[in-house]
């Protein structure tokens, strides 16, 4: 029997997304991420989850975006053995799995009611695992999280979908309500005329999804976001289009992807930023 997904907000529906590119990839003989735990949620939801039509593009970008943002809390969780993990807009996300912290660090997931309260009914049982459903748009979302302790918070597909006042507010709020941390996450350099003019040139149900939801254009200079908050200072900006994962992409999007690396605008299309406070 499978769980159904009709409660879920259209801006919900879109952790479905990249639940489901994550899934497509775990299936490959040589996947990039290889999140078995999204392909077991997958097969547990009622949802036209083909009908999505996710391209290949789309499934080596955001398996390999989760990846790194990985890599980075897994080197956070490492320094800070006693640390704080919060994951924005976690949707059905298993990264507490595919990290597997050390068991003295707290995990928490940030996101609606709906998709909140589905999450337990997917994924496993973690005693390190604190759910916490609330939206990014209300001031006290961060209060039921611990402030005194080594932070790092992480964002994958989410910025894109909240107004520019709430991106702005979570930006300035990480800093006063959490001592000392990182905030990381994955950008897309600035939603341009030429991504907002692919929404409407292809069909498939995925981009018409994300292009009805889109709620901030983002930003092309990395440290454009110390300007709303000072006590931010951007520590990383890598670009997708330079890891060596990209050797595993198919050869016409791994040819495709080095070629947007050349150049500072393009590579900046698919990138993390982690900054320090």
């Amino acid at each position: 029997m499978t769980l159904t997904t009709a409660q879920l907000t259209p801006v919900e529906q879109t952790a479905l997304l990249t639940l489901y590119a994550r899934a497509l990839d775990s299936r490959w003989a040589h996947p990039i991420l290889g999140d078995t735990w999204a392909d077991d949620v997958v097969a547990q939801l009622d949802y036209d989850f083909p009908g999505l039509g996710v391209q290949t593009s789309v499934v080596c970008q955001t398996a390999l975006r989760a990846k790194m943002l990985d890599d980075r809390v897994r080197a956070f969780v490492t320094a800070h053995p006693d640390a704080v993990v919060v994951d924005l807009g976690a949707g059905l996300d298993s990264a507490l799995y595919r990290v597997s912290p050390p068991a003295t660090v707290d995990w928490y997931h940030v996101d609606l009611p709906a998709v909140s309260a589905l999450r337990p009914q997917v994924l496993p049982g973690h005693e390190q695992s604190h759910v916490v459903a609330a939206s990014l748009a209300d001031p006290g979302w961060c209060d039921p999280i611990p402030a005194d302790r080594p932070t790092i918070l992480r964002a994958d597909g989410l910025f894109a979908f909240l107004g520019e006042p709430v991106v702005i507010d979570i930006f300035r709020r990480v800093s006063t309500h959490f001592t000392t941390g990182e905030l990381t996450f994955n950008d897309y350099g600035g939603i341009g005329w030429i991504s907002r003019a692919a929404i409407k040139l292809f069909p498939q149900k995925m981009f018409k999804d994300v292009g009805s939801q889109w709620g901030y254009r983002g930003f092309k200079d990395a440290q454009h976001p110390e300007t709303w908050n000072p006590a931010l200072h951007l520590v990383e900006e890598a670009s997708l289009t330079r890891e060596p994962e990209v050797d595993r992409f198919p050869a016409w999007l791994r040819i495709a992807t080095r070629l947007s690396g050349l150049t500072r605008t393009t590579a900046r299309k698919a990138r993390i930023l982690a900054y320090r406070f």
